[in-house]
């Protein structure tokens, strides 16, 4: 099984080069088309969609061309265990609010059309489904398979990966901790910032289990990608390093903060989502250092001052998600991205590991 899918991983695409699936907006179906165009691997994002949005996107990038991609969808958890902590971080951001004319929102539970969304990858199934945020039923994992899926997890620690392995899946997303935006861990609770770095993460999942492993977390170049597949990995996935990109979807204000001199550094926080995320240091994060875990309840809550902080031009108050390697990203089109991240791989490689994974020249 494990063999089979690195083999099926390396024959989607020519390089082993994933664009990560970036929810919200950044992953346009121009992205993941340019990534197949340039012989890497590309996501649409499924969260915050619908059933019918993500059936748009596939069709749109099929009548293009595009065969090879993939969808990420989130698994739903629990509602937030302690409401009362949820509800009053919620009025703590009424002034934040206040200062474009807006409201916060409803800090309400759902489950992003979870049922809809897996009826329709197992209707319609792309070549690769993704699930972050938890591991889905073993016996939707084997339905997908049964269709011709590969089924890749988002884990952080070796317990969700040997979950994830027995429930079925045919990889791992091995998401380390400077990963920008969400965290991709089953369950909301410990440190986040505790979590082990990339590398580290990637020797503890292979230590228990055989799958192959796509690396994610920070990696913003060619040395990035080279260290992961060095490592055991059998792709990198990238994400940030695209955000700039022609083809991103990002706001933006998002696009120039990842440039501007004034933001300096990232964090871990709950503080737009109530689920830990990686983003630039801003206004609003030194104003609420923290939040309570409730997600999806804080992040419905904040979507509106985030919105209407986006439309008044004011990024100290949106939430500017980004990896530890930002600095890295580019604004030139996402094709010469990911060449220059192959031959800088190649380079890195030589004098190469016969066993690693290798950047091969697209034909």
């Amino acid at each position: 099984m494990s063999g089979g899918s690195a083999d099926r991983i390396r024959e989607l695409s020519r390089l082993p080069i994933w664009v990560a699936p970036m929810a919200g907006g950044p992953s346009t179906t121009a992205l993941v088309a340019a990534a197949a165009q340039a012989g890497a691997f590309g996501f649409l994002a499924g969260g915050y969609k619908t059933a019918a949005a993500i059936r748009t996107e596939m069709d749109a990038l099929r009548a293009a061309g595009t065969r090879n991609f993939g969808v990420n969808v989130f698994v739903p958890g629990s509602p937030a265990s302690d409401g009362g902590a949820v509800s009053a971080y919620v009025r703590s951001l009424r002034a934040d609010a206040a200062r474009f004319g807006a409201e916060v929102g409803e800090p309400a539970w759902d489950d992003d059309g979870w049922a809809d969304k897996v009826a329709l990858l197992l209707a319609d199934p792309p070549p690769v489904v993704s699930f972050t945020f938890g591991c889905p039923p073993p016996e939707t994992i084997a339905e997908l398979q049964g269709r011709g899926a590969l089924v890749a997890i988002t884990v952080t620690s070796s317990h969700e990966a040997h979950e994830a392995a027995r429930a079925g899946a045919g990889s791992l997303v091995v998401q380390g901790r400077e990963a920008g935006a969400h965290s991709g861990t089953f369950a909301d609770d410990g440190v986040p910032h505790t979590r082990p770095g990339l590398l580290d993460l990637l020797a503890e999942v292979a230590g228990v289990t055989g799958l192959p492993l796509i690396a994610a977390g920070g990696i913003a170049d060619a040395a990035g990608v080279a260290a992961a597949l060095g490592s055991g990995a059998t792709a990198a996935s990238l994400g940030t390093a695209f955000l700039r990109c022609s083809e991103s979807g990002a706001h933006p204000l998002h696009k120039a903060a990842l440039a501007d001199p004034r933001f300096t550094a990232t964090t871990l926080t709950r503080a737009f989502s109530g689920r830990p995320a990686r983003a630039l240091i801003n206004q609003f994060l030194l104003d609420h250092p923290d939040a309570p875990a409730g997600y999806p309840e804080i992040n419905n809550a904040t979507r509106p001052l985030r919105a209407a902080a986006a439309a008044a031009g004011d990024p100290d108050r949106m939430s500017l998600y980004a990896g530890q390697g930002f600095r890295a990203a580019s604004d030139r089109p996402a094709a010469e991205i990911i060449d220059q991240l192959a031959a800088g791989t190649r380079a890195a490689q030589a004098p190469q590991d016969p066993k690693a994974p290798q950047v091969t020249q697209a034909p």
